[in-house]
């Protein structure tokens, strides 16, 4: 298996939402980056959201003027696969969200790349263990599941299917410690991996008390905001139940469980909006209403505070 010293160019497949972003993150910290993408309009839009993320980067402090200049020349767009595989020591891939794209795409990749290079995939909860089962050396393929904005976010999933070698997981969790993330490597996968699992359970909740008539959804998103939302930065929720006493959050859980949402398909509040087009920001209306400056004004308000979080990171400091 190539040794993290030996990882010095990452093929980078994809690059719309996940992909740029990540390109970015390996370009930051040194690394060549081929850049993936089907098409020369794909590379260009993809180069776009590049310079505009780095430019409120630099404008937050996360990068200087000759860093970003030094980002730019490692990150080299390309539109075949192979092209991509040029020199690469480690795969991280985002395409598409669906195993047959990944499969065909990885079943390519091992006609350019040697047997001992690690494959990655960006995926936010397909298993492994199935996209890797047409490959010929599933022992180098795993998960890194980075979170959106990728290169905000510190997170990273490590997850390994059930033929992935413990060499490729920990290669791949201290090259995600390398570029400045904080990883979290799975004992074995499962669906949803463990943070898609918190958030899931969360929202299932939270639209329970919508769809009851507990309270309304901006009730439902305040209370997250300013109780949850502000511990957990410092203590997770196994943490706060040791720190409030196991023996209250047991009585409480004793009597709550049975009333909470066990429901074991999508939300009917979901799916009302989804079967009337409604679809959230991207369509204009969910279960909000958007208009082009709240979309902007909560992303802008969003990115503030994630880079706010990575400075405090980065000081070792807290809220």
């Amino acid at each position: 298996m190539r040794q993290l010293e030996d990882i010095k160019t990452i093929c980078n497949l994809g690059c719309g939402t996940m992909g740029f972003g990540t390109a970015i993150t390996f370009a930051k910290s040194g690394y060549e980056v081929n850049m993936f993408g089907r098409k020369d309009a794909s590379i260009e839009r993809a180069m776009k959201n590049i310079h505009s993320t780095l430019a409120v980067m630099k404008d937050s402090g996360l990068v200087t003027a000759d860093e970003i200049e030094g980002i730019l020349s490692r990150i080299h767009g390309v539109t075949t696969l192979r092209d991509a595989a040029a020199n690469a020591d480690f795969v991280i891939e985002s395409v598409a969200e669906e195993v047959a794209i990944k499969q065909a795409v990885y079943k390519e990749m091992e006609q350019y790349l040697d047997s001992d290079i690690i494959f990655a995939t960006d995926s936010s909860g397909l298993s492994p263990t199935e996209v890797a089962s047409v490959l010929d050396y599933p022992h180098r393929f795993v998960v890194a599941h980075f979170w959106n904005p990728p290169h905000l976010i510190p997170l990273v999933e490590v997850v390994p299917g059930q033929q992935t070698s413990q060499q490729t997981v920990d290669i791949t969790w201290k090259l995600m410690e390398k570029i400045g993330k904080k990883p979290v490597a799975l004992l074995k996968e499962a669906p949803g991996f463990i943070g898609n699992r918190l958030q899931f359970a969360l929202l299932r909740e939270a639209l329970y008390c919508v769809q009851e008539g507990i309270a309304t959804a901006e009730a439902v998103d305040a209370v997250c905001k300013y109780s949850i939302g502000r511990r957990l930065p410092v203590t997770g929720p196994i943490e706060s139940a040791d720190l409030g006493g196991l023996d209250i959050f047991y009585n409480i859980s004793a009597y709550l469980n049975a009333d909470l949402a066990d429901d074991k398909v999508g939300s009917p509040v979901m799916k009302k909006c989804v079967d009337e087009g409604n679809l959230g920001a991207k369509t204009g209306s969910g279960i909000y209403s958007w208009t082009p400056e709240d979309l902007a004004k909560i992303k802008r308000t969003r990115e503030e505070i994630l880079i706010e979080w990575l400075k405090k990171d980065a000081s070792g400091q807290k809220f």
